[in-house]
């Protein structure tokens, strides 16, 4: 394949040849555990909601009932529906509202009495999996009807208030205006919250909880946007923290179309157990893979903690893992955003052509992945001139390096949460720079030995000599040594470690048959 950076192609294909090597023993580990969020995921696709008077999610209540009775090894299906077989109650919400009293007792059930529970909850999880199929198929057959966004890069907006109920008309009339994706960032924290909330929310801070409702909600808003705009419009939330698999299974049931959903993210700016983010990750990235979702992955966030040119192969090595564990996991191509930022400095001589080098890199590396592009943050002053010039460069980065999704930079970032203007004015920004540079990533070549290509070529070398480290020392290590971010994270420690359980030999999880059998 010809590039415009003429890569060498056995680099490249060492470059993944490492990321699978230094990326197997991770899935091997995924395989081995389950988690609190995995086994509540489950129930959740079986049909389990709602919470109690507290606000505690049944599913939530139920696994901490089986958890207490026979441990978390063998996973939730067995012991729950084994209950259900022997008519402790008629339906899994009964069944959770007694467990949460105290009035039933749950065992591991074996023989014909396991192999019932077996064919019980794989019937029940499978209306679950059956729901996310309609939902795709939905969404095919509503892009069709309404058409797609007229152009790419998809122009990607975020919308949070925290109060579901305003955040959709901002998003309709950020629609109006020509986003093609909205995002409602999540309510600070929610992703060290070890349950879901529960419904309509109006109290979030810096953003709005991901919650099924609020998903169903600004869905439903959308769609109502789309019909009236002649274009689907794209609804984006967050699959990460303690919560990852949950969050994704209702993504997929509510019918969202992109999550964000990075295989170190949690680790590394959350301080979440490391075994317990990828074994999460995992499960969600295979029920994103079923619904049909695009992931956003997490790099640019690295250009936040450490310099965004020593720093840039971190983020190129963190982009091969991220591919290899979202295609293990049954990913597509064109599912793959991955993350990369416009974070240099712009003090430093020459910066618009080194993000030029990073950003095209990136599209080369991966050409039919629909890479995500985040605008600069880091370097933003409250000079809001100079923010809205260093938001056009970006865009023209995007522009001239045929990214695939644009987040629309903010000129008032770090000053304030952006007003209607605000958006507005960014809107404007992005849309005159993608037309008037119209196809100009189809023109733009730089030289053969210039600084862009050769910058490139040398970002791509230390990658392969950092994934050569890692493949020999482990990934883990790497993480816990501050390879990424500057973060570390032991294997041992984090956040939500107490919720990871090795899996027993009797193990059964009827949503992993189901997902792995597509």
């Amino acid at each position: 394949m010809t590039t415009k950076l003429d890569l060498d192609p056995v680099t490249v294909r060492k470059a993944r040849s490492l990321a699978r090597k230094a990326g197997r023993p991770i899935v091997r580990i995924a395989q081995q555990h389950t988690t609190v969020s995995v086994e509540r995921a489950t129930l959740r696709l079986a049909g389990l909601g709602g919470a109690d008077a507290e606000g505690t999610p049944w599913v939530n209540r139920l696994l901490d009932a089986v958890r207490a009775d026979v441990g978390l090894e063998h996973g939730a299906a067995l012991p729950v529906w084994d209950a259900l077989v022997r008519s402790e109650a008629e339906d899994l919400l009964t069944l959770a509202q007694k467990a949460s009293a105290g009035s039933v007792r749950f065992r591991i059930p074996e023989g014909r009495d396991a192999q019932r529970a077996r064919s019980a909850s794989k019937r029940a999880v499978g209306g679950g999996i059956k729901t996310i199929d309609r939902r795709r198929v939905e969404r095919d057959r509503l892009i069709k009807r309404h058409g797609d966004a007229p152009r790419q890069p998809w122009i990607y907006l975020i919308v949070a208030t925290g109060d579901i109920y305003e955040d959709i008309p901002q998003a309709q009339q950020a629609a109006r205006e020509g986003a093609d994706v909205i995002a409602v960032i999540r309510s600070t924290g929610q992703s060290l919250l070890d349950f879901v909330p529960e419904g309509a929310t109006r109290e979030g801070f810096a953003g709005t909880y991901a919650t099924q409702e609020n998903f169903r909600l600004m869905r439903a808003a959308l769609d109502e946007s789309s019909k009236e705009l002649g274009r689907y419009v794209r609804l984006t939330n967050y699959a990460s923290g303690l919560c990852m698999p949950e969050i994704a299974a209702l993504a997929g049931m509510e019918r969202l179309d992109m999550m964000l959903n990075d295989s170190m993210y949690g680790i590394l700016f959350r301080d979440i157990n490391p075994i317990r983010t990828f074994v999460d990750q995992r499960f969600s990235r295979q029920v994103h893979a079923r619904a049909g979702i695009i992931i956003n992955t997490g790099e640019d966030n690295y250009l936040t903690t450490a310099d965004a040119v020593e720093a840039a192969h971190t983020v190129t090595t963190s982009q091969l893992l991220n591919e290899y564990f979202a295609k293990e996991a049954g990913l597509e191509d064109w599912q793959l955003g991955l993350g990369h930022a416009f974070e240099i400095d712009p003090a430093v001589p020459e910066s618009f052509r080194l993000e030029l080098a990073h950003a095209l890199l990136a599209r080369e590396l991966f050409p039919q992945a629909p890479l995500k592009w985040m605008p600069p943050t880091r370097h933003m002053t409250g000079d809001v001139f100079r923010g809205y010039l260093l938001d056009g460069f970006f865009n023209l980065v995007g522009a001239m390096t045929g990214q695939g999704i644009l987040l629309v930079g903010m000129m008032t970032e770090a000053v304030v949460t952006p007003w209607l203007s605000d958006r507005d004015l960014a809107l404007q920004n992005v849309r005159y720079v993608l037309d008037a540079a119209g196809g100009l990533h189809e023109d733009f070549r730089p030289a053969p030995d210039g600084l862009i290509a050769t910058r490139a070529r040398q970002v791509l070398g230390e990658t392969v000599d950092l994934l050569d480290r890692i493949a020999d020392e482990g990934l883990l290590d790497a993480i816990a040594d501050g390879t990424f971010g500057l973060m570390r994270r032991p294997a041992d420690a984090g956040r939500g470690l107490e919720g990871v359980a090795k899996k027993a030999d009797g193990y059964y999880n009827p949503a992993t048959d189901l997902l792995e059998e597509a």
